[in-house]
Parts: structure tokens; sequence; C-alpha cells
């Protein structure tokens, strides 16, 4: 809202009249240091194998590899990755007024048929330098992931994204996500009442509830991202657009009788004896030529 080249107000009259600090329009944030860039992805590798591990015991696990590591520097790297402990916890914190918390739909739910139950997710991608965020929405009794996005901010904007790409073709009867900020905003849940879908959330702290979607960023980590370390966000999401599609069109699944997500997925629609859009059997998830991507510099970066 400030124009800082006005010749009819000065930027510091600008500043009064707004209520802003001209320190806070000045201000950029500092990139993050090649350290805690280290140090996040090790707390990320930990955390898929020990999620239940808090910030103390990290604390003394990489003090005992000769990492400096407190464990307030731990709990400010956590919070900036999205991530906390896993454990059966009271309600100690209070959640935003504004954002309605909805209840958990699938206890004692038999989940058998493609589109019944979608649910979404958001995880930390990192990158050489600096870090991602990625969110997917994934049908539950396939494991088939409908949409994806990446962004280096958590805003609410790109699950939106990711959410009007998965609405475009079809709707569940039911979504399920947690009670992150970004799924319980208007601006997602209104995506949902709008089409008519039945809204679900996790109990608080219960990361079982949603353990498919965990299953599948354990996978992408092992099989992908730690295999790699990204230059650029445009390299991670030609290589995550790769992994995926491997995903959900080439890669065998034990649960799902050594088939894959798709042919699971569309097995199912045939089985409802629905007519298969023509357009679905071609999807070919879109992987991006590394030279098509421009360098990004905006705040926040969508994919």
């Amino acid at each position: 809202m400030i124009e800082p080249h006005s010749k009819k107000i000065s930027v510091r009259r600008q500043c009064e009249l707004l209520g802003v600090t001209r320190s806070n329009l000045y201000y950029k944030k500092a990139p993050i240091s090649q350290e805690n860039a280290d140090l996040m992805r090790k707390i990320d590798v930990q955390f898929n194998k020990t999620p239940f591990f808090g910030s103390r015991k990290y604390s003394v696990l990489f003090k005992s590899n000769g990492q400096r590591a407190n464990r307030k520097r731990i709990q400010r790297l956590m919070r900036v990755m999205g991530i906390q402990a896993i454990y059966r916890k009271p309600f100690t914190s209070k959640t935003d007024k504004q954002n309605k918390i909805y209840p958990y739909l699938l206890r004692n739910l038999e989940i058998d048929r493609a589109d019944q139950v979608w649910t979404s997710d958001i995880t930390y991608i990192p990158m050489r330098r600096g870090f991602l965020y990625l969110v997917a929405v994934m049908d539950w009794h396939s494991r088939y992931v409908l949409s994806w996005r990446l962004s280096n901010s958590m805003d609410t904007s790109f699950c939106c994204e990711a959410l009007d790409e998965a609405l475009a073709e079809k709707k569940p009867q039911i979504f399920n996500t947690d009670q992150g900020s970004q799924f319980t905003s208007t601006d997602f849940t209104d995506r949902l009442k709008k089409g008519d879908v039945k809204i679900s959330m996790d109990g608080k702290g219960s990361y079982l509830d949603n353990i498919f979607v965990e299953r599948l960023w354990r996978s992408l980590k092992y099989e992908e991202v730690y295999l790699h370390a990204y230059e650029s966000p445009r390299e991670a999401k030609a290589k995550i657009a790769a992994w995926i599609y491997f995903y959900n069109f080439e890669r065998p699944h034990q649960s799902l009788n050594y088939r894959t997500p798709w042919e699971v997925y569309q097995e199912s629609n045939e089985e409802q004896n629905q007519n298969t859009d023509p357009a679905l059997d071609s999807v070919v998830p879109y992987v991006v030529s590394l030279n098509e991507v421009d360098n990004p510099c905006k705040e926040s970066l969508t994919f």
C-alpha cells in the first residue's frame, strides 16, 4: 500500500497513516544459514525415524554427535519446519477462534472405494540451501495422489491451489486433514462446503488419524528427497514430479496386492459403474524442464 516514490506524501507520513514503522518497511528477511539448513535436514531425517522425539532428545542426540544445538534453537527450527513431537497429550494450546475445528469422521468407518475419503497434509522439503513446503491431496482407498503443490512459505494459497486442481475432476464424500491453520482456514473449508463435501479433522496430536499420507511422505523422502541435494526450487519440482508419477503409475504397493495406486483408483471407479472420464486415462503429471522456470525471488512462491 505504500508508494515509495510518491510526490504528494512522504514515506514517513504514509507509514504513520498505516500504523507501520519504517524499520518494518525496509526490513529484509535474512536467508537461513547453511548451518541451520544442515541441522533442519538432520531433524527431518530423525523425525521420520522417531516422530516421538521432542526438542530435549534432539538436543542430547546432536550434542553426542558433536553438533552444536541447544534446545531453544531446535524448538525454533521445528516451528519453522512445521513439525512437533507426536504423542498423546492434554489440550494445552488455544485454537484460533476464527477457524472452526471439525470432528473426526473416519473412526470405525469402512473405506472401501475411491473418492469416498480424500486426505491432505503438508511436509518439509530440504534443499542444499533453504527449504520448501509440499502439500498433496490423496485418495485414501487407493493411495493415489490427485494433486500437489510446492511453496516456500506455509500460507494457505498453495493448499487451496492443490485442492482446486483435485476438485476440478471429481470430489470425495469426506475430506480429512489435521488441524493446521491452512486446513481450518475459511478459504480452504469454504471450497469443500461449496462442493457439498463433509469435512473431517484429526484429533490433536494424533498422527495415526492420517497415517496414509504420513507413509507417502516417508516414501518420498527416503526414495527421492534424501538422495539428492536440490540446488533450486525448479530442480526440486522436476524431481518430485517425476517421483510422484513413478509412485502413482509404476510403483507397486504391497498393501494394494502389488498394484499401483492408479490401477486401484481406476478399478474402484469402474466397479461403481461410473464412466471414467477419458481425459483421466491420459493424465500424466507435468514434469517441468529445469530451463522452463525462472529463478524465483518472490516472498511467497508456489508451483
